[in-house]
């Protein structure tokens, strides 16, 4: 049994396409993951800093995972929110 270059060229086309397709559909999952991760470095950076600033005033906020994303997701408005709920007293 022989197979035609045609026949070749089709299987390892399709072949390409489905690999293609895979690494689309693992590339879009880690890329969020990475971007989520950054997100939360720099929310942890701001409230390191704030709390710097903020200590020589006897003012901090509490670094965990909930102000941690919230700082990352949000950037500066989210730290003034979590500024805003440690006055409140929520």
């Amino acid at each position: 049994m022989q197979i035609e270059p045609a026949q070749l060229f089709f299987a390892v086309a399709f072949i390409l396409f489905l690999v293609l397709i895979s690494a689309r559909i693992l590339v879009k999952p880690l890329r969020l993951l990475v971007k989520l991760l950054f997100n939360s470095l720099v929310g942890l950076l701001l409230l390191v800093a704030f709390n710097f600033v903020g200590g020589m005033m006897d003012f901090t906020i509490p670094v965990n995972i909930v102000t941690v994303l919230l700082a990352g997701f949000l950037g500066i408005p989210g730290l003034i929110l979590l500024i805003v709920v440690q006055v409140i007293g929520i």
